[in-house]
């Protein structure tokens, strides 16, 4: 489940870009810098920073409320730059941390930086047929082969919807 929930989180991008189609080339983003980082959409709030681990752990208890999240970023959508991956340090747990298009447009050099995100909770479930879609979509954006006869659950996104995010660099 764990493996199907990591799968999940980095690929769940797949149907909604699809659906809303993303294009090749991001439009420019509006970002400034900060002396902690590139800080994209809105300052950071007060609200509960929050690990991932518990995040993952507790969804029912933030699914809907705003926090806080840090960890390395692992992916970057490469359409639209219209979400990205936040991972723990430790472990397997992440988040997928979305933007309406246009809004903010994450980097996709940002991948191995670390970030500090701020959006509202959200659970995604999908059914087994839009599972095997998005994950059918996700392998073709990554010229990658699909047997949809292995896909066997659905899956549960955890989602951020974006309000404003830091990406400090790695060095």
């Amino acid at each position: 489940m764990r493996l199907a929930r990591t799968l999940a989180l980095s690929l769940a991008c797949a149907l909604p870009m699809a659906l809303a189609g993303c294009c090749a080339e991001p439009p420019p983003s509006e970002t400034s810098a900060a002396d902690e980082g590139t800080v994209y959409g809105e300052p950071i709030g007060d609200a509960p920073l929050v690990s991932l681990s518990e995040l993952n752990a507790n969804l029912a208890v933030y699914e809907g409320k705003r926090v806080r999240v840090e960890g390395m970023i692992t992916d970057v959508c490469a359409k639209r730059g219209c979400w990205m991956i936040i991972g723990a340090e430790e472990g397997a747990d992440s988040v997928r941390f979305k933007v309406t298009d246009g809004v903010m447009v994450f980097p996709l050099d940002a991948k191995g930086a670390r970030a500090e995100a701020e959006g509202t909770v959200q659970r995604i479930e999908h059914d087994l047929e839009t599972t095997r879609n998005v994950l059918a979509h996700e392998a073709e954006e990554a010229g990658e082969a699909f047997d949809p006869s292995t896909v066997t659950e659905p899956m549960v996104v955890v989602q951020l919807a974006g309000i404003g995010a830091v990406v400090r660099s790695n060095e």
